[in-house]
């Protein structure tokens, strides 16, 4: 191939894979470096080769750093004792991980050579540097040019291949890692690609997201070539190329949805203070405004239904309840369990000094104000983030047994601070 031929396929390399040129010739030159060491290069030479695409020119050097002068007996001890320092961590490691006991993190650190050392392929003593160059000087670079003497046969030819396959698939992975590391944390499109086991892979365009089983919505399916969004949970560089786990039931998929189907949410003037949800099945939402002209409920729901409706569709049907956040806890409580009607909110704290709602309702509206399986109440105490027990109107006057039927407590909430009011 002429040099003509070899910078135009550079072009084309970067161009397919979204590489800089610069990337695509350290390659090169790399597997250059690889092929010389396999044909013509001795055990203790550092090569670096410089390639010229344009004309096809190649220059190989053996390169050393300058160091102090020093005696290789005593260079030869302190290898040999820190070897058997080296050894004896191994062994104390391996028998405290068969013992089932910790390992100390020093234990895990390589031991550090006590007394001069050299590396002869990287290395060079002063002595000798000055007999190549007789004003050199520690820790000066020297590149001694070597020579090629012709062409490189099949085996070098195959491992340069080789070597030019794997940096460039590394090179690739860095860029698409690059590329998606800013998406971390928002919400993406991607159309379901295939199942793999418990794990559904997804097409993300360059690369391909992976949605674990845990990160699956119950009873949500994944048809082959359905459109959907996900929330990126996380973004990072594995041995095998990038991995990005997504998400269909991460709580910050909502709010990303409202973010993008509500201008009122995206600029500010609508703030989602709270959500709960139970994916697949229900979701609250609370949000408030300081704008007394908004009504922060409709700017969510939309005119006739739309914005909302638009959500749940991208939810795939799961029920969404937008509640009024309100400073006063009782207010709150009582919008949070919306869509039953409350006749008082009462706050009480237990034996152990723990606050609680109890929230009295009309009897019709008892079994809705604690919904099915006690979801309603038990969404509604996440939002809150405290237990709410559900009592009718008649509990004072009933015995007992009685009361225990129309009394209701929702299952221990996660101790998530309120937010503060706007």
């Amino acid at each position: 191939m002429d040099a003509a031929n070899i910078s135009q396929a550079m072009q084309q390399i970067c161009e397919e894979k979204g590489l800089n040129y610069e990337t695509v010739l350290s390659t090169i030159e790399s597997a250059l470096a690889a092929a010389y060491r396999k044909d013509f290069g001795e055990k203790n030479q550092n090569i670096e080769v410089q390639f010229n695409p344009e004309n096809g020119s190649i220059h190989a050097f053996d390169v050393k750093e300058v160091v102090e002068d020093a005696d290789l007996e005593e260079v030869v001890k302190t290898e040999e004792v820190r070897r058997a320092k080296q050894e004896e961590r191994y062994a104390k490691v391996k028998e405290l991980e068969e013992a089932g006991a910790p390992v100390p993190e020093e234990l895990l650190v390589p031991v550090e050579p006590e007394g001069p050392t050299f590396n002869e392929k990287t290395e060079m003593m002063l002595a000798e540097a000055r007999k190549v160059k007789e004003d050199a000087l520690i820790g000066e670079t020297l590149r001694m040019e070597l020579p090629v003497p012709g062409d490189f046969g099949r085996m070098a030819a195959m491992t340069a291949k080789q070597v030019v396959m794997q940096k460039l698939r590394e090179a690739e992975r860095e860029v698409i890692f690059n590329d998606f590391k800013h998406t971390e944390h928002t919400c993406v499109t991607g159309v379901v690609q295939r199942r793999e086991g418990r794990v559904v892979l997804i097409d993300l365009g360059r690369t391909t997201g992976v949605l674990r089983a845990e990160d699956q919505v119950p009873r949500e399916n994944y048809r082959t070539g359905e459109r959907m969004n996900f929330y990126v949970r996380s973004v990072s560089l594995t041995s095998r190329g990038p991995e990005i786990l997504l998400s269909r039931t991460d709580t910050e998929l909502v709010r990303l949805l409202f973010e993008t189907e509500i201008p009122e949410v995206a600029e500010g003037t609508v703030e989602i203070k709270q959500i709960a949800r139970e994916p697949g099945s229900r979701t609250k939402v609370a949000v408030s405004t300081t704008d007394e002209s908004i009504d922060p409920i409709g700017a969510c729901i939309g005119q006739r239904g739309m914005r909302i409706q638009t959500i749940i569709g991208e939810l795939g049907g799961e029920k969404i309840d937008i509640v009024e956040w309100s400073g006063d806890m009782e207010a709150y409580i009582a919008n949070a369990l919306s869509p039953a009607k409350v006749d008082l909110v009462e706050l009480v704290e237990n034996d152990e000094g723990e606050t609680q709602a109890h929230v009295t309702v009309p009897e019709d509206q008892l079994s809705l104000a604690v919904g099915k399986g006690g979801q309603n109440v038990r969404l509604a105490s996440r939002l809150a983030g405290m237990r709410i027990q559900i009592l009718g109107h008649k509990h004072e006057e009933q015995e007992p047994e009685a009361e225990q039927e129309t009394s209701h407590d929702a299952p221990e909430a996660p101790t998530t601070p309120l937010a503060p009011e706007a």
